[in-house]
Parts: C-alpha cells; structure tokens; sequence
C-alpha cells in the first residue's frame, strides 16, 4: 500500500497577523515583500509572511505597486461611512 502524503497547512496566529498589518502600515509603499519581511519585529517564517499577505490583499488591505512594493490601502473611515448606511444592511 502506497503511503500517502499529508499536506498540511501553518495557519499563522492572530498576534503575528496584526504585526505583520501594522508592519505594512508603518512602511505602506516604501518596500517589497522581501524587505518588508526583514523590518518585522519579530521572526517569522516566510511563507508565514506570505500567507499573511495573500490574506490581507484578499480583504483589500493591501495592494502592490508595479514595482511590487506593498501599500496598505484599507480605510477605517470609509468602512465606517458604509457600515452606517441602513440601505446597505440586511
């Protein structure tokens, strides 16, 4: 019988998410994932890192320029605005 393989997948920690997140924030559009990367506080796997990233541009947090650089385009203040809109809720 064959053995099978088991992929499984690291499912970073809330804490290193909201690191990562201010990371971005801090450096929105002055670096590259790599460089990014290096300015965390604290280490982290990178393909950690880059799990991470694909979470936060899947909910529009972040978006990359032409030169790759990363840009934290989430707005509290427009989430706010649409929030309150009683026409837009269930």
């Amino acid at each position: 019988m064959a053995q099978e393989l088991k992929t499984t997948f690291h499912q970073p920690r809330l804490d290193t998410v909201l690191m990562v997140e201010e990371a971005v924030k801090k450096y929105s559009g002055e670096f590259g994932k790599f460089q990014l990367w290096r300015k965390l506080p604290k280490a982290v796997m990178y393909q950690t890192f880059q799990r991470i990233l694909d979470y936060l541009e899947y909910s529009n947090k972040v978006a990359y320029d032409k030169a790759g650089k990363v840009g934290w385009i989430f707005s509290p203040k427009v989430y706010k605005k649409f929030n309150q809109r009683k026409d837009l809720k269930r």
